[in-house]
């Protein structure tokens, strides 16, 4: 469906068909379960990050590694598996990711890009490759008829090619058969690789917030992390270089759902707003509201929340008698709350590692409303905030963007200086500075965030 839109979109503007690209590259979201047999038969349904399951694997793997294995990882879903006695365990031939699949089925070729690859086992940056002694070691832990490192894909860093667009991957694409193969495609990657490329932050000192249905923050590093927290995963740049990585698994889903409420409102009362409308006048109207919502409290989560220890999530909306329920304090406690379990792991970074950002750049849903959302997370993390231009596009454009830079890049070019000199030299954006009263009233609401913490658990276990 998507390649049948592109290629009727250049027919419209070129008055030509759609026979071939330059280069390609597939993005998916990172991580999940994708186990295949000998034959490629897909032997358990996918698994996604919002399967939190994986409890007993992740923290048995955590300590058998010494490194924290969050549980959406692919190797915490296998070592659950083996762990449940699951009898599809023993037959799998080759475990990918979404992204990994795609490519798989284009190319034939069974590679990940290194960022993907670095969310489903540790990666060693040094050698770009998966990490040899947490290998060995995961061969201790479970006993499986295979080794690990024979099932999973073959890494590669960004720019390097990784195969072709076969006849069959071209009829995937276009049944018609205008669509030629033998196109050059990249190595696919994740969300977090493609968001970390199209908002231009894969150097030191740099990073991302990618906010949609999830959010996470990425922060490349300038040096390794002091110690193993579960609220912290390590992964990598599309080249290789380390990240701490803040993934949260709900962010703008429980405000989607009221939004629709609202606007079902304005539709009875004869006054319909399109979508774009309604979702500006709602996030206009949060900067409006008191900095600490006016003592209200929404946690949004939709599933589990690792960071901050619930396994299962209902959305929940809860108050004292005597606060201040204003549709701008309203508003703007739904826009807190697709932040504040983020803002728990990034404390993390900034005061206990002493992380030290220069900028971190947004990108996604939260930010399609000038400067609201992008002020308020300013203000809940301290640090200033930049939304560049072409922030809208998100991963998909830096998908095409690695694309591009496996054609185009010279022998010693990093993807940082390509960046730089090809893409990003003359970007235009938009920089929020952190406002003393957002950055307080924020802790204020996160202080009452986390004391109803308690009841949310308490509505897991009511409603079950």
């Amino acid at each position: 469906d998507a390649f049948a839109k592109l290629a009727a979109n250049v027919r419209e503007i070129c008055g030509e068909p759609l026979t071939t690209v330059g280069a390609m590259g597939v993005s998916a979201m990172m991580h999940g379960y994708l186990p295949f047999d000998k034959n490629g038969a897909q032997l358990a349904a996918f698994r996604t990050w919002r399967n939190t399951t994986t409890a007993e694997a992740a923290a048995l793997l955590t300590r058998q590694l010494g490194f924290n294995i969050p549980q959406r990882w692919s190797v915490a879903h296998l070592m659950q598996a083996a762990l449940n006695g699951e009898e599809h365990v023993r037959d799998i031939a080759f475990l990918t990711t979404l992204a990994g699949y795609v490519h798989w089925k284009l190319t034939g070729e069974k590679v990940l890009g290194v960022g993907d690859a670095s969310g489903m086992f540790p990666i060693d940056s040094a050698t770009c490759d998966y990490d040899e002694a947490m290998l060995a070691s995961f061969g201790d832990v479970q006993n499986l008829p295979y080794r690990l490192r024979d099932i999973l894909p073959r890494v590669l860093r960004a720019g390097e090619h990784a195969g072709t667009l076969t006849e069959e991957g071209a009829r995937l694409l276009d049944p018609s058969g205008t669509f030629r193969p033998g196109v050059p495609l990249c190595p696919p990657e994740g969300d977090a690789g493609t968001g970390m490329t199209a908002t231009n932050s894969v150097a030191p000192r740099t990073g991302n917030v990618s906010a949609g249905t999830s959010v996470f923050a990425m922060a490349v590093l300038e040096r390794p992390l002091s110690a193993v927290y579960e609220e912290i995963d390590m992964v990598t740049t599309p080249d290789g270089a380390p990240v701490a990585m803040v993934h949260c698994n709900t962010c703008t889903s429980d405000l989607d759902a009221w939004v629709k409420l609202l606007g079902e409102m304005a539709a009875a009362a004869g006054a319909p707003l399109d979508k774009p409308r309604l979702y500006d006048l709602f996030y206009q109207k949060a900067l409006e509201g008191e900095p600490d919502c006016g003592g209200l409290v929404n946690i949004n989560y939709y599933s589990g929340e690792p960071v901050t220890g619930l396994a299962d999530g209902r959305p929940l909306f809860v108050r004292r008698p005597d606060a201040k329920l204003t549709l701008a304090n309203f508003a703007r406690a739904q826009l807190y709350s697709t932040m504040a379990a983020l803002k728990t792991g990034m404390d993390i970074l900034f005061e206990r590692e002493h992380v030290r950002l220069d900028t971190l750049y947004g990108h996604g849903g939260l930010f399609k409303t000038p400067v609201v959302g992008q002020r308020l997370l300013a203000g809940a993390l301290n640090v200033p905030v930049a939304v560049l231009e072409t922030a809208g596009e998100g991963g998909p454009w830096g998908m095409a963007l690695l694309a591009l830079y496996m054609k185009h890049r010279t022998a010693d070019e990093t993807l940082g200086a390509f960046l730089a000199a090809h893409v990003f030299g003359t970007a235009k954006g938009h920089t929020e500075q952190p406002l003393p009263e957002d950055t307080a009233g924020f802790a204020a609401f996160l202080n009452g965030y986390t004391r109803c913490l308690a009841a949310e658990q308490a509505a897991v276990d009511a409603l079950n």
